[in-house]
């Protein structure tokens, strides 16, 4: 089954992407949910209509995005948890921690767009996440879990 996104899925694709899924997973879930449409003729002249006027803000999007990320990558970010034996965390450090860090760094990103490979930490050291601010913009964002001082 051939659908149109309406809104960024996680796994399967961006907001106005063409993707192809399997037919219960389009009939039953995306499109009751309002996640995409079925890919007409007609609705895929709109959509490339739709993304011929979107090309000139999505060049200035991609600029500010850029920009964002060289910001980023110039941070030294330390996030500070409590600590067992041999480095061991209590807890765990996620995606939400992060967004945490950032946003007392000043630049607010929602946590669904930071990925740390394994999911969670769960160790103290040196560690690198991936922060997708726009399509086209993916970088790396390089981060020490330090233990707190007692």
């Amino acid at each position: 089954m051939e659908l149109i996104l309406r809104k960024d899925v996680e796994n399967l694709g961006f907001a106005d992407d063409v993707v192809e899924v399997k037919n219960g997973y389009g009939r039953n879930y995306l499109i009751p949910q309002g996640f995409a449409v079925l890919a007409t003729p007609s609705a895929k002249k709109v959509l490339n209509e739709t993304l011929k006027q979107r090309a000139f803000k999505e060049k200035k999007e991609i600029e500010d995005a850029e920009k964002v990320a060289s910001k980023i990558s110039g941070f030294e970010i330390k996030i500070t948890v409590k600590a067992g034996a041999g480095g061991k965390l209590f807890g765990s450090i996620s995606n939400a921690d992060v967004s945490e860090a950032l946003a007392k760094e000043g630049v607010e990103i929602e946590k669904k767009f930071i990925t740390i490979p394994g999911g969670t930490i769960k160790r103290l050291g040196q560690y690198e996440a991936s922060v997708r601010l726009h399509r086209a913009v993916v970088t790396a964002l390089s981060f020490d879990v330090i233990a707190q001082a007692k």
